[in-house]
């Protein structure tokens, strides 16, 4: 009877020896960086999901009650032939006169076509204040050719109840100037300044109404560059 008295003892010593050594619970397991962590993002087929899931911005859905242009009597008008005259407005292709009234023309021409394309849900009224409109002197159409820089400030409201919609911003919206016989080649095929020029801003417009980007102004080069400046 002792012989297996003394095995019985000894298997029980072993047994719990075996259990001293079972790892506790991990609630109270000690941080170490030995020790593998899971993390709460891992690669699974849910999380991987959400972690790649991309929010689309609204799009707005405006219709135009309304338009309002203000070129101010403030913009200085240069009449000068010369490559880069200095001054706000620079406009050659309608006979001399109120230039503030030509390019309003031009603006309220542009603007009501870009504005025909946007049929949304929201009535609104849009308030365009030019700020630069630098087309080409006729030196500069008839030989190297430029850049029509224009830039003019656009407000958003509510047809309903006057509010702006949106905050207040700059548009730059800037064109190739076409020069020498390019130019001529344009103005033969109906293309002149002014054409070309309203059609360029009534695409701003409706850039700037229904896509929530608006419009980019393109990178046309270093003139471009130095027009911007000022």
């Amino acid at each position: 009877m002792k012989p297996f008295k003394l095995i019985l003892a000894l298997g029980l010593g072993v047994l719990l020896a075996g259990c001293a050594s079972i790892e506790p619970p991990s609630r109270n397991a000690p941080f170490t960086q030995d020790r593998p962590v899971r993390l709460l993002v891992e690669t699974s087929s849910e999380q991987a999901s959400l972690g790649e899931f991309v929010f689309e911005e609204a799009q707005p859905s405006y219709r135009v009650e309304k338009i309002n242009v203000i070129v101010p009597k403030s913009l200085l008008v240069s009449e000068a032939n010369r490559y880069y005259p200095s001054g706000d407005i620079v406009w050659r292709e309608d006979p001399p006169g109120d230039r503030h009234a030509q390019v309003a023309a031009i603006f309220e021409d542009a603007m009501a076509r870009g504005a025909a394309k946007v049929q949304g849900d929201v009535p609104i009224i849009i308030d365009i204040q030019v700020l630069r409109f630098h087309a080409l002197t006729e030196k500069t159409r008839y030989t190297v050719g430029g850049i029509h820089s224009i830039k003019f400030g656009l407000s958003i409201r509510s047809a309903e109840t006057g509010l702006l919609l949106e905050e207040r911003r700059v548009v730059q919206a800037d064109l190739v100037g076409y020069g020498g016989q390019r130019a001529i080649t344009a103005e033969r095929q109906g293309q002149t300044q002014k054409v070309r020029i309203t059609a360029h801003l009534a695409h701003v417009i409706e850039k700037e109404l229904s896509d929530p980007e608006g419009f980019i102004n393109p990178k046309l080069g270093m003139i471009q560059v130095l027009n911007n400046r000022f």
